[in-house]
């Protein structure tokens, strides 16, 4: 199962350098320091450095430095899945990450448009 989740992260970083647009993967090893039932963003790519944590529905994620600046993000997630959004108080464009799921690398993910920008969150159960 983990050699599975891997070989998605790495195959989504191989289409992402080609310039192919890259899609949410489940979250493999590299992802375990984010606690459960948090959604966590990285200042890194595919999950590098410590994550920025929160739990529940945020309007204003852009006060914290590793939502403003997030290149990688993770729904750690107990139920729920979680819909992130560029703006805040939940306006803007939006993506829906399923519970267990990472984007890991948000330069390439929908023409970069969430990159250094995930404005604020809502849990959907």
């Amino acid at each position: 199962m983990i050699r599975k989740k891997i070989a998605a992260v790495l195959g989504t970083a191989a289409l992402a350098g080609l310039g192919i647009a890259a899609t949410a993967t489940p979250a493999s090893a590299a992802w375990t320091d984010c606690r459960s039932g948090a959604l966590c963003a990285y200042l890194g790519d595919g999950g590098a450095g410590d994550p920025g944590e929160v739990f529940g529905n945020n309007t204003n994620l852009l006060q914290y430095t590793k939502f403003n600046n997030a290149e990688s993000v993770y729904n750690n997630g107990n139920d729920c899945d979680v819909r992130v959004y560029n703006g805040t108080g939940y306006t803007g464009s939006s993506f829906l990450l399923p519970r267990g799921y990472v984007i890991g690398n948000l330069d390439a993910y929908r023409s970069g448009i969430f990159a250094d920008d995930l404005a604020s969150n809502r849990w959907v159960c």
